[in-house]
């Protein structure tokens, strides 16, 4: 079968960007699914089982394709603790891999060769795939040696596929972060776990203090202990004392509830709150 998703530009670390916005972000995510030989599934260290796609897990596994998972942003986790836990979900293989500190790319370089080497074809295509901002383009960037996937904080930056050399006939192609489709009608608890996650980015937030406080029931203190404030679990107190000492202020000197909160929710997507701890 000729692969429509067509050949890379020569030369290392090029690009080739295919023009598909007529197609709905599923379908250019399932093009990939069926067309690539090897599935890299991104997911966020921090919130392994929230940022697991099943539904696409499903159909790479029926199709008899292999499935790599990606440990990602594990600089913001102990990873000792996470290990035990993923024996126990059996993901594997999985790598444990941090853009920022340059960890898990020569593993999972490696990885791709081997698994490259078993597929009898010149040209082997490697399909990348996650929840939006778990990091697949910062990944990807890593592994190529060079700036070359669009990188932003902001949830849903990458609009179509890119498709980019990495070594003689091995190619990434990165894409859109997908939503599960049975997640796409947002009640508040889905909502409430998409900006936990970073799927949906801080500042579309309609009440961030209630995401704010799930984060504090889940992960206690860690909020607290990074803005070094004491409140004892307790949300209305944080957000009144961190307020004050941003000096975020309205008219009154009342603090701004809703940009304190963003602001947390700011620096929790753009991993700044660590929960090495508990995770």
């Amino acid at each position: 079968m000729v692969n429509s998703l067509g050949k890379a530009k020569e030369g290392r670390g090029k690009s080739n960007f295919i023009n598909t916005h007529r197609e709905s972000v599923p379908k250019i995510v399932e093009k990939i699914i069926y067309e690539a030989d090897v599935i890299i599934e991104v997911l966020d260290a921090r919130f392994i089982e929230k940022t697991r796609n099943i539904e696409l897990e499903n159909i790479v596994k029926k199709l008899g394709k292999k499935l790599i998972y990606i440990f990602n942003k594990s600089d913001l986790v102990n990873v000792a603790h996470m290990k035990e836990k993923i024996e126990l979900e059996d993901l594997r293989p999985g790598i444990f891999f941090s853009s920022k500190d340059r960890k898990g790319s020569a593993v999972l370089k490696k990885l791709i060769k081997i698994e490259a080497g078993k597929i009898d074809k010149d040209s082997v295509n490697i399909g990348v795939i996650g929840y939006p901002n778990t990091g697949k383009s910062s990944l990807i960037n890593l592994l190529v040696g060079r700036s070359i996937a669009r990188v932003s904080s902001e949830a849903g930056h990458t609009k179509g596929m890119q498709k980019i050399k990495i070594s003689n006939g091995i190619y990434l192609i990165d894409t859109p972060g997908i939503i599960p489709v049975a997640e796409k009608i947002y009640g508040e608890r889905i909502r409430t776990r998409h900006l936990q996650i970073g799927a949906i980015t801080w500042d579309r937030a309609k009440n961030p203090d209630m995401v704010v406080l799930n984060l504090m029931k889940e992960f206690p203190n860690v909020i607290e202990e990074y803005y070094k404030i004491d409140t004892k679990g307790d949300i209305e107190a944080l957000i009144e004392q961190l307020g004050r000492k941003l000096h975020y202020l309205r008219k009154g000197n009342e603090v701004d509830e809703d940009r304190t909160a963003k602001k947390i929710l700011r620096d929790w997507q753009e991993g700044r709150i660590r929960i090495r701890g508990f995770s």
